[in-house]
């Protein structure tokens, strides 16, 4: 029998009760929202299932969301059975002053760079990683450029000024 999303809500709805929220279903990926604290607990049920056998960690990687009050950062599972290719999405949130999040190094051993990445373009410190540190950005950057804090141009740049271009 192949694995549908029906089946995958069942299961994890049973194991999880109303702790996940948010389930959605676009183009056929099912996905779902997590609670923080429970990260890792549904990261491993979806692995060790026999019926759902989410073995292979896809991608990793975060969102910034500023103006959601105490839930500004994501950070984005995207998983895959590979026996029956079958992809879901798992998002968990965190505020962006406290973004702790543990880490998926001990279930998917891919998660250790992937999750060294999002360190360094969003912040989230993965809590337990073996080696987190910057991976792609000098070490010396003191914010994280993928959140939306920050202009998207360097304002202080004279080859963007307008009389370069004969408009001033």
């Amino acid at each position: 029998m192949a694995l549908t999303n029906d089946t995958i809500k069942i299961k994890l709805k049973d194991k999880f009760g109303e702790e996940l929220t948010n389930w959605d279903e676009q183009f056929g990926l099912l996905s779902f929202e997590a609670p923080n604290a429970l990260n890792l607990k549904v990261l491993q049920f979806l692995f060790d299932d026999e019926t759902l056998q989410f073995k292979f960690l896809t991608d990793l990687t975060a969102v910034h969301y500023p103006n959601q009050v105490g839930k500004e950062l994501a950070v984005v599972y995207h998983l895959h059975n590979l026996t029956d290719n079958v992809r879901l999405r798992c998002k968990v949130f965190t505020d962006v002053n406290q973004p702790d999040v543990f880490t998926a190094t001990n279930i998917f051993a891919a998660a250790n760079w992937m999750e060294r990445e999002t360190y360094d373009f969003f912040g989230i410190n993965f809590v337990g990683h073996p080696n987190l540190k910057r991976i792609l950005n000098v070490d010396e950057m003191e914010y994280f450029p993928m959140r939306k804090e920050f202009p998207l141009e360097d304002q202080t740049r004279i080859d963007k000024d307008d009389e370069m271009f004969g408009r001033g």
